[in-house]
């Protein structure tokens, strides 16, 4: 029996400063979950982050660290070991730089490809084996460009882009939760 996503953790980085840019993908992904399922999120201390049950299945938790990007493990494993979640029943929402805007992709595993964030998580779960949703954020085309890059809004068409398939993988959410990986990943990867 494949087991469900009971934990849905975004990244980013807390502050007004860091709202629109980039880096903050995660956060804008849990915060429309969060718009279109009425669902209510609130600063937790014990798990360093804004966390709150999914208002359409109790057991599920949606959760945005407020530890910074690179302390984000902090915050996932505080919340993963008071509710005995596995790591195989989270899922990470992240910027990714290896897809253009509006890229999408579903996988479970693999490397942090530099990402801080998941470097982090994957330290603090001890386990690289999470679900993780990648969104793409394009690529400033130069390595020593990529902290500036990240820390920056996308430009009004990437924004388009990104907006369109978080609103489009949102809707995968109850597949998600089933733990029907391959049919959330056949309409995400799927060209329409």
């Amino acid at each position: 029996m494949m087991t469900g996503i009971k934990l849905l953790v975004g990244l980013g980085n807390p502050g007004e400063k860091y709202t629109t840019t980039r880096h903050n993908a995660g956060f804008w992904w849990i915060d429309e979950v969060a718009a279109q399922t009425n669902s209510k999120l609130a600063l937790d201390a014990k798990f360093f982050g804004v966390a709150g049950k999914l208002a359409s299945k109790a057991d599920t938790w949606l959760l945005k660290p407020t530890t910074f990007m690179n302390a984000s493990g902090k915050s996932v494993a505080a919340l993963a070991n008071y509710y005995k979640i596995t790591p195989a029943e989270i899922l990470v929402i992240h910027d990714e730089l290896d897809l253009p805007a509006g890229g999408l992709k579903l996988k479970v595993g693999g490397g942090h490809g530099g990402h801080n964030g998941l470097k982090d998580i994957e330290t603090a779960l001890g386990t690289k084996d999470f679900w993780r949703l990648r969104l793409g954020i394009g690529h400033p085309g130069d390595r020593n460009e990529v902290v500036n890059f990240v820390l920056k809004a996308p430009t009004k068409d990437e924004q388009a882009a990104i907006d369109e398939k978080v609103y489009e993988s949102t809707k995968l959410i109850d597949l998600l939760l089933a733990g029907e990986f391959e049919s959330a990943m056949l309409k995400l990867h799927t060209k329409k």
